[in-house]
């Protein structure tokens, strides 16, 4: 009997379950299961809301032990952080500290229930945020300071960075700087030495308030970019062999067609 699809987990918070959505006619699951098709099954754990510790305390639900006659995670892609660096608050904190960030970071990519699949694990830094729109709407929703900061996100991005390099087997995948990267090139005339976009001491969003509409979460042209910076990381097809790693063959070669 033919063992169940591996997987590609997407494991995060609202940045992974929105990844569903179709925004500015793309959607970055679809766009992954389209790349994957008839290889792997795409899943989709995010979690809006959730930080570090959050996620780690449910990551024995969503990954049971491993199983003959389960499916093999042959992808992990994680992506927290954004709601860790929240700011900290009296009621609803979503805040982490870095030094349990990091902690947590660790535990999750080294969790027994992960490791004994042997996957690739891609470790996603938290993408910049845009504190100028963060403001506004804070403030119009009646916060009385800012629950996010640029500097504060950038912070935490680099963490992650740094855990990536310090667990073996796992690769970064820096959205934080492809986004900010792609931002920059969009914005004309933005001198990158004089400070981050989005941070009020430059006081300017440029380009990302197409990327990050509401400060914090992606719009389909970030997702688009984010994709390009995954797909590399997965196993791609052979042109010369298309039907390589297929879990059931060809519809001409599908051994029923002989009965």
């Amino acid at each position: 009997m033919t063992a169940p699809y591996p997987q590609v987990v997407l494991f995060g918070d609202s940045l992974f379950q929105f990844a569903s959505d179709l925004k500015g006619g793309f959607s970055f699951e679809a766009a992954l299961q389209t790349y994957c098709s008839r290889r792997y099954d795409v899943v989709n754990r995010g979690f809006s809301g959730y930080n570090t510790s959050q996620a780690l305390k449910i990551l024995p639900q969503l990954f049971p032990a491993l199983r003959p006659s389960g499916p093999k995670l042959e992808y992990l892609i994680v992506l927290l952080g954004a709601n860790d660096a929240a700011v900290t608050v009296p009621v609803d904190c979503q805040h982490v500290d870095m030094d349990k960030y990091r902690a947590n970071l660790k535990t999750i990519i080294t969790h027994p229930n992960i490791t004994a699949h042997k996957p690739k694990i891609l470790l996603v830094t938290p993408p910049p945020l845009d504190e100028i729109r963060v403001a506004e709407l804070d403030l119009a929703n009646g916060h009385p300071h800012v629950l996010r900061h640029a500097k504060v996100s950038a912070a935490y991005s680099q963490t992650a960075r740094e855990v990536a390099a310090e667990v073996p087997g796992t690769v970064a995948v820096d959205l934080y700087q492809e986004i900010m990267d792609y931002a920059i090139t969009k914005t004309p005339g933005f001198d990158s030495s004089s400070g981050l976009l989005g941070d009020p001491t430059t006081g300017k969003r440029g380009y990302l308030e197409h990327l990050l509409p509401d400060g914090l979460h992606m719009s389909g042209e970030a997702y688009r970019v984010f994709f390009d910076a995954v797909v590399p990381h997965i196993k791609p097809q052979d042109p010369k062999q298309p039907q390589a790693g297929w879990t059931f063959p060809e519809w001409r070669k599908a051994p029923w067609l002989e009965s």
